[in-house]
């Protein structure tokens, strides 16, 4: 006689990462609906919103040392449908399809970029012989600031009105640098881990209110700002990485594999 094994009960608490996942993907596609309809600034607050639940999940769950490998795969999932399908539709509808197929092409090279980065990032995550300071960068740009870059031009139209941002082959280049940025081995800043010391508590709260409030008052131009701001901490990644490799290099071993993962 053959016995079925039950699966283990899980607590509600084990299972709020992956609600949050599921919300996530949830607003990514709610975002290609309301591009569909026309409704671009709803589009962009979608996938911003996506981009909290998915900043969110992976935390909550080790809070309640809840991550399993089940949560990983979905978040891959949540993270391709949200910041790569996603935007790339929005752009589509709301530029590139003036140019037919090449359009279509854009958007399908950007969501595959944007599988491909995703699938570089899973393969490394089990590689235990890397340098601790490797933690501190991904290696390309990560999905969700993949995602708010490419829609830049629509934020900033959203912002100030001007027609050119909405031209086909102004937004088809942005659509090539970023997926470029996305695949690429240039080193960006992993803020997971950035620590607040007890001297800058409270100045950091002070800035989060101000940022929280421009974001309510002037959402566009913050948004557009803070896309800025990202770009512009990319050569400072590069100069840090480049500075950290050569006083703790990556033993030889892992910098193959690491190679490897970028074949």
């Amino acid at each position: 006689m053959i016995r079925h094994r039950r699966l283990r009960d899980h607590s509600i608490n084990r299972l709020i990462p992956n609600m949050l996942t599921i919300f996530a993907l949830c607003a990514g596609l709610t975002g290609i609906r309301f591009a569909l309809l026309d409704r671009w600034e709803n589009a962009v607050i979608a996938i911003l919103i996506a981009a909290v639940f998915d900043a969110l999940d992976g935390r909550i769950a080790r809070l309640l040392d809840s991550s399993s490998k089940f949560g990983a795969e979905l978040d891959s999932l949540s993270d391709f449908v949200s910041f790569g399908v996603a935007p790339a539709m929005i752009m589509f509808l709301w530029s590139t399809h003036e140019v037919k197929g090449i359009g279509w092409a854009l958007t399908l090279a950007f969501s595959a970029c944007m599988a491909l980065r995703l699938a570089r990032f899973n393969t490394k995550l089990d590689n235990a012989d890397l340098p601790a300071w490797t933690s501190r960068f991904f290696t390309g740009v990560p999905a969700p600031a993949g995602a708010g870059l490419v829609l830049m031009p629509l934020i900033a139209w959203l912002e100030y009105g001007f027609e050119f941002l909405r031209a086909p082959l102004f937004v088809g280049i942005f659509l090539v640098v970023v997926a470029g940025l996305l695949v690429s081995r240039l080193p960006t800043f992993s803020f997971k881990r950035v620590r607040v010391t007890q001297a800058w508590v409270l100045p950091t709260m002070i800035a989060v209110v101000a940022y929280a409030s421009l974001l309510v008052s002037l959402p566009w131009a913050t948004l557009f700002f803070t896309l800025l701001a990202y770009l512009s901490t990319l050569p400072f990644a590069y100069r840090s990485q480049r500075r950290l490799q050569a006083q703790r290099p990556i033993p030889e071993a892992a910098a193959t594999e690491v190679d490897a993962d970028h074949d």
